[in-house]
């Protein structure tokens, strides 16, 4: 067992998920209240990542994030570090592959709220932000603890991006799921069994336990 990946990777997800879910309630708060005609545009963009082949979005954020892409360059005269094939590479391409993870189930989340609800909230004076923290959030909260599953099981179980990205370097890039193609490449099929086992088990114990507070925040729900 590959500790080191083990750890790099729980790290990089919790990380992941600690900076893309407030991004997220922000964004699908937006655009359940909005009616702009680039509304549309902005979810497409969102929603692309869930669909582009992992080759093909992490190509262009290799050519991108690299020495000679804009923010590449940019960022390497600005701090003389490069991007590409180091952790805040592979942390950058996480939070690109995982944002329709941390939006989508936020979005119907706030879509499932009656608006006669909002506009109560807005009668007895409540402004905007008042609202979205004691009236929004809590009823949305099935949907944040979706949210924030979805991405620390899906950044830990990630590939393609992150090895085009990071590469393969140990303890700066090389997650889980790279150790075990490495296992399987060195013909280590007992050393990738084991690994698959300990990431499945995770997968397994991160679903079953954000099932477990949703029933419990259901049922307290009801109960008041």
């Amino acid at each position: 067992m590959d500790w080191q990946a083990f750890r790099l990777s729980l790290f990089l997800a919790c990380l992941t998920a600690i900076i893309l879910i407030p991004m997220g309630v922000l964004l699908a708060h937006y655009l359940v209240r909005s009616s702009s005609w680039l509304k549309q545009f902005l979810e497409a963009g969102l929603t692309l990542p869930l669909v582009l082949p992992p080759t093909v979005l992490g190509y262009y954020l290799l050519v991108g994030f690299g020495n000679t892409g804009f923010l590449g360059s940019w960022f390497y005269e600005l701090t003389g570090n490069s991007i590409v094939f180091s952790f805040f590479g592979i942390l950058i391409a996480s939070l690109i592959v995982n944002i329709p993870f941390a939006f989508i189930p936020i979005q119907r989340a706030f879509e499932a709220i009656p608006i006669e609800l909002r506009d109560a909230a807005a009668t007895c004076g409540l402004n905007p932000l008042k609202r979205l923290w004691i009236i929004e959030l809590p009823l949305a909260w099935k949907g944040i603890c979706s949210a924030t599953v979805m991405t620390i099981a899906h950044t830990i179980g990630e590939f393609g991006v992150v090895l085009m990205v990071g590469g393969n370097i140990p303890g700066q890039t090389r997650t889980l799921s790279i150790a075990i193609y490495d296992r399987v490449q060195a013909l280590d099929m007992d050393g990738a069994g084991v690994m698959s086992f300990c990431l499945l088990l995770f997968s397994f114990v991160t679903l079953l336990l954000s099932q477990i507070l949703n029933r419990k925040s259901v049922v307290r729900g009801v109960a008041h």
